[in-house]
């Protein structure tokens, strides 16, 4: 190949990425989320609950909680002003992986997708304290179609 071709190319690696980047940030806000009701304004997001939860989830259910629900809510429902709802697309399976969820804890989160500001590590929880919130999260997200 010419000098021609390999800047070309470049070029056009170099645009294509800035292009995937533009899409993203784009694509990654999300949209607004309504108060459960009236007498509860705080909350991000109105959701079902699940009839039952799994053993696991129940555990995780107590140690979301004594730990999490203070910044997102109970039932994972957000705080305004405070945290977002874990029960919303963005934390969909294929968005956010498991382990994202414990990178979170354990590392903390810079912001991202909301206005809350940075999320701090979580401490006191184990790797497998987190797994149980996690198996959590993701029954409330299933009862409530995101899979």
């Amino acid at each position: 190949m010419s000098k021609t071709q390999y800047l070309t190319a470049a070029v056009a690696i170099a645009l294509l990425a800035a292009g995937t980047l533009w899409w993203r940030t784009q694509s990654e806000t999300p949209p607004p989320v309504i108060a459960t009701n009236s007498a509860d304004a705080l909350a991000l997001a109105e959701i079902t609950l699940p009839e039952t939860l799994s053993d696991n989830a129940q555990i995780g259910a107590q140690i979301f909680a004594n730990s999490c629900a203070a910044c997102h809510g109970e039932n994972a429902v957000g705080i305004d002003g405070v945290g977002p709802p874990l029960v919303h697309r963005i934390y969909e399976p294929s968005h956010h992986g498991d382990e994202s969820f414990q990178i979170a804890v354990a590392q903390g989160v810079r912001a991202h997708h909301w206005r809350f500001g940075n999320m701090a590590p979580v401490a006191g929880l184990t790797r497998g304290d987190v797994a149980m919130v996690i198996a959590y999260i993701r029954e409330l997200q299933r009862a409530n179609g995101i899979n």
